[in-house]
């Protein structure tokens, strides 16, 4: 581990003798991570498109669900409807992510999340080795074995919910 921070994720990894590295992602001025993401990922031997994204959903009936996506996907809406049994589903508003997930938006993990988020990780996430996540910490990510990060999902529905 090249440079330490503390969150629920890592305190989560730790405890499950999950291996894992830091990355730091460099925040521009207005204090949001770079865009070049893929850049910085790619100059550090990883694979950009393993980048697994936590997008965070609300359905009218006010759950919310995180879906832990890689790869370049987009969610599949009417597939995530019907999966979930929601007429209506739309993207969580920015001040919702911290309030449900307990993690400001861009560094949301798609584990450790408190138990009344549903959880729902694309199969797109088996397509890598090795996954990047959030960290709980802005300014960083985690590079961890892709199995293992499979193996923390307690309770977690796999399926294909991105559109190809």
């Amino acid at each position: 581990m090249s440079t330490a921070i503390q969150s629920p994720v890592t305190q989560l990894l730790e405890q499950q003798a999950v291996a894992f590295d830091v990355i730091e992602i460099p925040l521009s001025e207005d204090k949001k991570p770079i865009r070049s993401l893929e850049e910085l990922l790619s100059s550090k031997g990883l694979n950009p498109n393993a980048v697994v994204r936590s997008v965070v959903f609300r359905g009218e009936s006010g759950q919310f669900v995180l879906l832990a996506l890689a790869g370049g996907g987009r969610a599949d809406w009417g597939v995530l409807r019907k999966h979930l049994n929601e007429r209506k589903l739309r993207m969580a508003e920015y001040d919702e992510v911290p309030e449900a997930t307990g993690y400001v938006v861009g560094a949301v993990p798609p584990i450790a999340l408190p138990e009344t988020v549903r959880v729902l990780v694309d199969k797109s996430v088996r397509n890598y080795e090795k996954v990047v996540i959030g960290s709980g910490v802005l300014g960083y990510a985690l590079a961890l074995n892709t199995q293992a990060l499979l193996a923390l999902f307690s309770g977690a529905v796999e399926g294909d919910f991105v559109k190809v």
